[in-house]
Formats: C-alpha cells, structure tokens, sequence
C-alpha cells in the first residue's frame, strides 16, 4: 500500500525523508487549491505568447488600415507620411479575401460532392473497413459463451427488422 504522505506527480516523483513527507504534502495541497504553480515551470505557456501577441498585432494592423484608409491625405501629410499605396487597395483587398474564400468555400464543397459516391452505390454500404459476421459456433451449450467478435449488420437484415412487418 502507498503511503498517503509521499509526494508523486505526472512530472516528478520526490523522494524526501519521512519528516518532511508530511510538511511538503500538506505545503503542496495548500498551494494546488491556492492556485500557486508547484510544478517548478514559471512564466507563461508559448500559446499564451502567441495568443497575445497576434491579438496586440490585429489591432495595430487594423488601427494603421483604417488610419490608412479613411485619414484625408492633408493629415498623412501633415504626420510626415508620403509614401502609401493607392486608396484603391483599401476596397479592392478586402474585396478580393471575402471572394477568395467564397470561392475557395465552393471548392471544398464541390469536391466533397465529387469525392461522396451516389446514394445507389454499395460503396455507402461496404468499404475496406467492413467485416462480414463470421460463422460463430458454441462448443457446449451449458458454458458460458465468449462475446462474438464485433462486424457489420447486413443491409438485409436491417431491413427485415425496420422494414418486415409482423401481421
């Protein structure tokens, strides 16, 4: 039996003398529901990073598009700036992403129709996954019987049972 004072983790098993077993435990349980990171990693998680840093990038792209696009050219001139691409760009990139992926969109579905076979074709029925029930025999009839190996229900006999009715 394990003793209820010893210290494992997924991350670490310690090993301590039996004194500070009981210490260390009750330390590491008050500082698990304190919400405190007894796991020896600090700072933030990668993701955490990225997360943040593509949030702060998306709205400094957005403010300087939008400055971009809307400040009348006196102001960008005033501020020092002179060289911008034509105001054209402001319609005609977005214009262009939303078509894009309207039609990339359209793609995927066109080729998830291509790629679906015809509701009459026995590949909706049968694939190279399929298992056809094996011929299963119990050796004595008082023991208990193993459980049949797992395969597929016929098309027959599921229309027997849905569509057979008893009169």
């Amino acid at each position: 039996m394990e003793d209820p004072c010893s210290v494992n983790s997924p991350r670490r098993v310690l090993s301590l003398s039996r004194k500070r077993r009981g210490t260390l435990s009750v330390l590491e349980h008050n500082d698990r529901s304190s919400g405190f990171d007894v796991s020896g990693e600090h700072g933030p998680k990668p993701s955490e990073v990225y997360g943040f840093v593509g949030s702060i990038s998306t709205v400094a792209a957005t403010v300087i598009f939008l400055i971009w696009a809307y400040a009348p050219e006196h102001w960008l001139h005033s501020a020092g700036i002179f060289y911008y691409p034509s105001r054209y760009w402001a319609l005609a990139i977005p214009a262009y992403a939303m078509v894009t992926v309207v039609l990339a969109l359209g793609f995927y579905i066109g080729l998830n129709f291509m790629a679906t076979p015809t509701p009459t074709s026995l590949n909706t029925i049968f694939d190279e996954y399929s298992r056809e029930p094996s011929s299963f025999k119990p050796c004595v009839e008082g023991e208990e019987q193993p459980i049949e190996p797992i395969s597929d229900i016929g098309i027959n006999r599921i229309n027997k049972l849905m569509f057979y009715h008893h009169k």
